[in-house]
């Protein structure tokens, strides 16, 4: 029989889901992807779980993490729903969008979860091998990004391994993640983050325009996702560049051509699908500095300039 060619890494598969729910009722974390990106999963109910996410990554503890769950019943459990999150949970699950709600009095979450906040962060993935361990493993889920804090998020399993090393301890590699970006952030009808689920798709739910949330003062987070800083290559990054400088490695949209493309139709879809997996080529390539070529802001598009505008900030 071969070897694996990563003794962290597992094939996903039923005997691979199985292993990685014992080592979430072990305690310990596990890698696992997403329809967004992988995610690095523990017991949100078990604290010193919990701590590890927040010492592998590197991630600051008032930074609170997001719950993922089977099911909107098992959300509800959890969490305080109103009429509004009922309309979007029912529009949008399983699916990319993560709901900030009041936690409900007595829901076994790791204080560490919700960084000591009265709101969790909470949504019911799609993705098959994320939702086989929320089922194998009988509990929710703590996942933030299978990465270092900061840096480029990981939407293949070698990202997960390259960022983290042993400090994943397992990892479930099925594919490619198929959005490339993390999860809507909404609390009421106020975008905290944007994502795969445009701003307009939650409008028409709501029947209303939905708004931006605010920049948080100082250190003050009151969801994940809201660092200024956040996503970031190790090279200085150069947005809107429609030519390539010497030392550059140009990631190309539409008609501009670089060293690789986000999408040579124009696609916003194929672009933010391919985003963090360009940078990371960029990141690992001889040259010093990472441009990107002009995207617009329309639909997901708001998501990735909301993505690189905080990878650009230093």
């Amino acid at each position: 029989m071969m070897a694996e060619p990563n003794p962290l890494v597992r094939r996903y598969g039923t005997a691979a889901i199985a292993e990685a729910a014992m080592a979430i009722r072990a305690g310990r974390l596990v890698a696992i992807p997403t329809e967004t990106v992988y995610g690095l999963a523990a017991d949100a109910g078990d604290s010193a779980a919990v701590a590890r996410i927040y010492a592998a990554k590197g991630r600051p503890s008032f930074n609170p993490l997001i719950v993922h769950v089977r099911d909107r019943a098992e959300a509800e459990r959890l969490a305080v729903f109103d009429a509004t999150a009922a309309a979007l949970a029912d529009a949008f699950w399983p699916g990319p969008l993560t709901l900030v709600l009041p936690l409900r009095k007595g829901a076994p979450i790791a204080a560490l979860v919700t960084a000591g906040l009265d709101t969790v962060a909470i949504r019911v993935p799609a993705h098959r091998a994320m939702r086989a361990l929320l089922v194998a493993a009988d509990r929710p889920l703590a996942a933030p990004s299978a990465n270092r804090s900061n840096g480029i998020s990981p939407t293949r399993a070698a990202h997960v391994v390259a960022s983290l090393g042993p400090a994943a301890e397992l990892v479930i590699d099925d594919g490619p993640c198929a959005a490339g970006l993390e999860s809507t952030i909404v609390a009421g009808a106020t975008l905290l983050r944007p994502g795969p689920v445009t701003a307009e798709a939650i409008g028409r739910v709501l029947g209303r325009l939905v708004s931006g949330g605010e920049k948080p003062a100082g250190d003050t987070i009151t969801a994940p996702g809201q660092l200024a800083t956040h996503y970031a290559p190790a090279k200085p990054l150069r947005l809107d560049a429609r030519w390539a400088e010497a030392d550059e490695w140009l990631i190309g949209f539409d008609g501009v051509e670089g060293d690789d493309t986000l999408s040579a139709t124009g696609d916003l879809t194929e672009a933010a699908a391919r985003l963090f997996d360009a940078l990371h080529r960029a990141d690992a390539s001889d040259r010093v500095r990472i441009a990107i070529a002009p995207l617009p802001a329309t639909g997901i598009g708001e998501a990735i300039h909301d993505r690189l505008r905080r990878a650009a900030t230093r």
